[in-house]
C-alpha cells in the first residue's frame, strides 16, 4: 500500500485536525466567518461575543486556541490588538466549504435523514 512521505502525512494529519476542529463547533466557524469579513479589535470582539451569545472569556479562549493552531493571528496596533485570519486563503476555503455544505443540504436525497440520523 502506498503511503505519502513523512512530511505529507504530517501535513495531511494537520489538515484533518484543523478542518475537523473548524467543523466541530458552529461558534468557532462563526468567529472565523466574522474575521473573514473584517479584522476585529477588542471592542468588535465584545460585540461579536454578544451576537453569538457567548461570554467574552469564552471568545477569547477560542481566539487563543485558533491563534495557537495558526488559523488566526493577533496583530499589535499600538495599545490594541487586531485579530484576523492568518491567511486570506482561509477565508476563501471557508466560503467554498460553506457553499458545499449549503448545496449538499439543499440537495438531500435521503428523505428520512432526521429519523435515521444519517446525512
Amino acid at each position: 500500500m502506498w503511503r505519502p512521505p513523512g512530511s505529507a502525512r504530517r501535513n495531511s494529519a494537520a489538515f484533518s485536525a484543523t478542518s475537523a476542529s473548524l467543523r466541530a463547533d458552529p461558534i468557532r466557524c462563526s468567529i472565523l466567518l466574522a474575521l473573514r469579513e473584517a479584522p476585529a479589535h477588542p471592542a468588535d470582539l465584545a460585540d461579536l461575543a454578544d451576537r453569538l451569545e457567548i461570554s467574552r472569556t469564552w471568545l477569547s479562549n477560542h481566539l487563543a486556541c485558533r491563534r495557537d493552531c495558526g488559523i488566526v493571528v493577533a496583530v499589535p496596533e499600538g495599545r490594541r490588538t487586531r485579530y484576523e485570519l492568518a491567511d486570506a486563503r482561509l477565508g476563501h476555503a471557508l466560503d467554498e466549504l460553506r457553499g458545499v455544505v449549503l448545496a449538499v443540504a439543499a440537495d438531500r436525497t435521503c428523505t428520512d435523514a432526521e429519523e435515521k440520523g444519517c446525512c
